[in-house]
């Protein structure tokens, strides 16, 4: 692969590479006497959002990370993998210290305003790039295809498949599977705290609820993996029908549960997450959007009937609190001993 070819190549020009839990970004750094030298790899091929503010802000924590060490004379270039021009020069903006390297053509990429070379980097680089060979580098179809969220299409299908069972089998699903607390608590059927998430009463309860599911929860696949966005959709919805159970025991009135809405309310309080630790903006969602649509669907819920807000209480605050817990296992830890 391109990368780690890349690597090799720095490494043999005495770069040691800094360990880091992001896989889009790579420093490596030269050290000198009294000075460093940085390059700040972003393989912008993996369909990443960072903004410009973002990108700047990652090159200052670099700094940062070397002035902690008293070196006070750093010298970052960054240099971005993508075959989007375009799409790569609107991210550093007017940034000097920026180059790309075009995987396909096998080029670096260098604009008027920005540095001609780099230490002496620039030829040699040149020349590892055009010494590459070919079948190293993917075909541009294959790489630059659009990654598939897995889990978010497979449970669209499951809650599609189960309702179109449900109106062959009348009641008798939502018999065994709706969730109550008389039927959790008395009768000791726990896996309807469960079943409950896969039914829908209607088809307007069931495209509402995908439609969510599909459009949010595919973003959030994409930045938490398949594994931990499969927890937040599911202890989500099991945290929502606990909180629907309590409220359903305090109040006294009996309410029989379906539907994905709890999870989903769990992966739009994840969401929430990584908008506010990217600065409000994440692809084409924006911390107010998100609040207005979180509000504006809990008070559809106070003011509607036959509603289950605490299950979407429950899954939002159950969501909200995986998803930092995750994002905090997930932040990249920096050595450079």
């Amino acid at each position: 692969m391109l990368k780690q070819q890349l690597e090799f190549f720095l490494a043999e020009e005495g770069y040691a590479k800094i360990p880091s839990n992001l896989p889009e970004f790579t420093i490596y750094y030269q050290m000198e006497n009294n000075y460093v030298n940085v390059f700040h790899v972003i393989d912008y091929r993996q369909n990443i959002y960072i903004s410009e503010d973002q990108y700047l802000h990652i090159k200052e924590k670099i700094k940062d990370l070397f002035k902690e060490k008293g070196i006070h004379n750093i010298h970052v270039l960054s240099l971005i993998i993508s075959a989007d021009i375009q799409r790569a020069k609107r991210l550093y903006a007017d940034d000097a210290m920026c180059w790309i390297l075009e995987p396909f053509e096998q080029r670096l990429v260098i604009f008027e305003n920005q540095v001609s070379d780099f230490y002496g980097m620039k030829e040699k680089m040149e020349y590892f790039l055009s010494h590459i060979e070919q079948e190293q580098i993917p075909s541009a179809p294959l790489k630059e295809r659009k990654k598939l969220s897995y889990v978010t299409i497979s449970l669209v299908f499951i809650n599609i498949i189960i309702f179109l069972l449900c109106t062959f089998t009348e009641e008798v699903l939502y018999n065994i599977g709706a969730f109550s607390a008389a039927a959790f608590i008395e009768q000791r059927e726990y896996y309807r705290i469960f079943t409950s998430m896969f039914l829908h009463w209607d088809i307007n309860h069931l495209v509402s609820n995908m439609i969510v599911l599909y459009y949010l929860g595919e973003v959030v696949e994409k930045y938490f993996g398949a594994v931990r966005y499969s927890v937040i959709y599911l202890a989500a919805g099991i945290c929502g029908n606990l909180l629907s159970m309590i409220y359903e025991i305090y109040t006294g009135v009996q309410i029989e549960s379906v539907g994905a809405s709890g999870a989903i309310f769990g992966i739009i309080g994840a969401l929430l997450i990584l908008v506010l630790v990217h600065k409000g903006h994440l692809e084409q969602i924006t911390t107010g959007r998100l609040l207005f649509m979180i509000s504006y669907s809990l008070y559809s819920g106070f003011v509607g009937s036959n509603i289950n807000n605490a299950a979407h209480i429950g899954g939002l605050v159950s969501g909200i609190i995986l998803a930092f817990i995750f994002w905090i296992l997930k932040k990249p830890k920096t050595n450079t001993q």
